[in-house]
């Protein structure tokens, strides 16, 4: 039974963390930190945990934390993780950290794009990005595990078959992503107001969301040839779910039937992998850790559409994933199959 803990456990993203290890039949959560006054229990500050979980949140050292747990959920926000998780190491602990701090291998790329000198560069190079359908087999011996980010994961599940194939062209590919407002996080922001987002689409961070990067990263090392990306984000006025169109260009002629039968091979045994035949919609992933992808031909425009949970299969689920492999245990061990 693997002691758990997760650091920043009042976002969504530990909720649905919390959702999941509620069930999962090997793990037991020991610690549970806030920065909140008191011990509050995590069922005031998530109600749907009423009799789920019974955990207090604390107000924990790292020290405090390896004491408690074998693995850790860091869900702190950007550059507060690496303060964190040098010392989570430090006391034994195996970290998944969900923020941005340990995806990107070049210190300086991070500086770049996040405003902030990372003050923990050795460890950029030896951490292990924890996309399980991409680099599965290093995941099972990581002690850092860099969880990746929701529109990474879509836009990358969703180009890596073509390139690592070589069947498109590196550079040109257009991502139209659209996201659900969870996206953003739980604290209260002027754009995510009710009255600001409803009945209203806004596409934001053109040319320089932070996610360009990481995703031209990881599709590079797939590619093993540089990869460059239009990433152009939307947001949508829904509560959650991530839809990506995205428009490559192919080397040579393919037919609909052939690029889905390179998916089909590319992902073969990979559980939470759907190759579709319908396009998918946000809604056919809602709540589960599926992605479910498809393709079309638009006259001579390669479409490829990617949807899954940005909380789920975009944050929390994969983290499990994660966890599930650093365990050795089945992927799919205390995830729903629907």
């Amino acid at each position: 039974m693997a002691r758990v803990a997760i650091l920043g456990a009042t976002g969504y993203t530990a909720l649905e963390l919390l959702k999941i290890l509620a069930r999962h039949p090997d793990s037991e959560i020991t610690a549970l930190t806030t920065r909140q006054d008191g011990k509050p229990p995590i069922s005031s500050i998530h109600p749907s945990l009423t009799g789920l979980v019974s955990v207090c949140c604390e107000n924990l050292t790292a020290d405090q934390v390896g004491q408690r747990a074998d693995i850790v959920f860091c869900a702190l926000p950007h550059t507060a993780s690496m303060e964190a998780v040098p010392q989570l190491l430090d006391a034994g602990c195996r970290v998944i950290d969900l923020s941005a701090d340990y995806r990107l291998t070049d210190p300086g790329v991070y500086e770049h794009w996040y405003g902030h000198v990372h003050t923990d560069p050795t460890r950029l190079v030896t951490a292990v990005y924890g996309l399980p359908e991409i680099y599965g087999s290093k995941i099972p011996d990581a002690v850092l595990v860099a969880n990746p980010g929701c529109y990474t994961s879509t836009s990358i599940l969703a180009l890596a078959p073509l390139l690592a194939e070589k069947l498109i062209e590196p550079d040109g590919i257009i991502i139209d992503a659209k996201s659900g407002i969870s996206g953003a996080g739980r604290t209260p922001k002027l754009a995510n107001l009710f009255s600001e987002c409803n009945e209203s689409v806004t596409a934001y961070s053109i040319g320089n969301h932070r996610h360009t990067p990481e995703i031209e990263q990881v599709l590079s090392d797939v590619a093993q040839s540089p990869i460059s990306v239009a990433f152009n984000p939307h947001l949508m006025p829904m509560d959650r779910g991530i839809l990506c169109s995205i428009y490559p260009r192919l080397k040579s002629d393919k037919s609909v039937s052939e690029l889905l039968a390179v998916y089909r091979d590319f992902y073969a045994g990979q559980p939470f992998m759907r190759i579709v035949d319908h396009i998918p919609a946000t809604k056919d992933v809602a709540h589960t850790n599926f992605c479910d992808i498809t393709v079309r031909m638009n006259r001579n425009q390669l479409v490829i559409f990617a949807a899954i949970d940005n909380l789920i299969k975009g944050a929390s689920g994969v983290a499990i994933q994660n966890m599930n492999l650093m365990l050795g245990l089945d992927q799919r061990t205390g995830m729903l199959m629907c």
